[in-house]
């Protein structure tokens, strides 16, 4: 307990799944959490059920003008920010055949677009605050692609090389601000159910999912959570512009 005691965090995509893991784990060991998501009444319930150390804020991690209302409040509320997770994000099963230039745009706008927004806020606020860890969420098919997901693999792939530009930044510059990647495998979260469902036999995907992994199962929200407080705290202060693959080994 008390990995991240005194530390202010910032959690998008907090409603569900991964982001909702992440801060729940967060406020546990000891963090204050502001939970933001466009989602408002399932971020509200997401928020009651972290408890007492976490607050929710409506955010559309598309908006420049969000991201500073968001960061803003969590200065105003708290008077610094120590940690950034980026988890906001959608996936949603394409090939390139069946890909449009209307949802490739949609998805580099959420999934790589808002990282950039929330790195350059962060880093303005983390300088005020002495320092700070931004955990940004990529996914082991930033690393292997697959045929389902051309405009997922490239944003996820674009999130990878700017989480490493702006470690090398903010280290030349000596901000004391690291950025981490994480690399998620397939996750039992409600975004993966579009895959899972994808070919109307859920177990017969469920299981060819699995397979991907040499660990021989998919993964928990839990699992990124874990990673995500490591990468949060003290104990990995050097630690910067690394690949967490929390994948179950399927991107060896």
């Amino acid at each position: 307990m008390g990995r991240v005691s005194n530390k202010v965090a910032i959690v998008t995509g907090g409603a569900s799944g991964l982001g909702l893991s992440t801060a729940g784990l967060l406020a546990r060991e000891g963090a204050q959490v502001v939970m933001t998501d466009v989602r408002v009444e399932e971020g509200q319930e997401a928020v009651d059920g972290v408890g007492k150390n976490a607050f929710f804020m409506e955010h559309d991690v598309t908006s420049e003008e969000d991201w500073k209302h968001v960061i803003a409040e969590t200065l105003k509320r708290f008077g610094k920010l120590d940690i950034l997770v980026n988890s906001a994000g959608i996936s949603e099963p394409a090939s390139i055949e069946e890909e449009t230039l209307e949802h490739w745009r949609r998805v580099l706008k959420i999934n790589l677009e808002s990282v950039f927004l929330g790195c350059k806020y962060g880093v303005e606020a983390m300088k005020k605050s002495g320092g700070g860890s931004i955990i940004n969420l990529g996914s082991g098919f930033a690393i292997r692609s697959d045929p389902l997901v051309p405009a997922y693999s490239a944003s996820k792939g674009g999130v990878r090389q700017l989480s490493k530009s702006v470690a090398l930044h903010c280290g030349e510059q000596g901000y004391n601000i690291r950025c981490n990647l994480i690399h998620p495998g397939m996750m039992h979260t409600p975004m993966s159910d579009a895959y899972f469902d994808r070919t109307g036999n859920r177990e017969a995907s469920i299981k060819y999912f699995d397979s991907l992994h040499p660990i021989g199962r998919c993964g928990q929200p839990e699992d990124i959570a874990y990673a995500a407080v490591f990468l949060a705290s003290d104990e990995s202060k050097f630690v910067t512009g690394a690949d967490y693959c929390v994948d179950g080994g399927m991107t060896i």
